[in-house]
């Protein structure tokens, strides 16, 4: 069976970006090494990339099911 690596890979970068961005373990992380001020701009990467990473598994997603009917 083929599967879809593109629905794969949006679902996983997906999954690991909100990890991302839920964890306030690793602004202690990376402020303890002194890139604190590199924290505040996370948001500017980490939300647009979620938004694309979920648009692309709901539209791989979309195409594969209207593929099997």
């Amino acid at each position: 069976m083929w599967r879809d690596r593109w629905l794969a890979l949006g679902v996983t970068g997906a999954l690991l970006t909100c990890v991302a961005c839920l964890a306030p373990a690793a602004v202690l992380a990376v402020g303890a090494v002194w890139l604190g001020a590199w924290v505040g701009r996370l948001d500017l990467v980490l939300l647009p990339l979620l938004v694309a990473l979920v648009a692309l598994a709901a539209c791989r997603y979309r195409a594969r099911r209207r593929r099997v009917r």
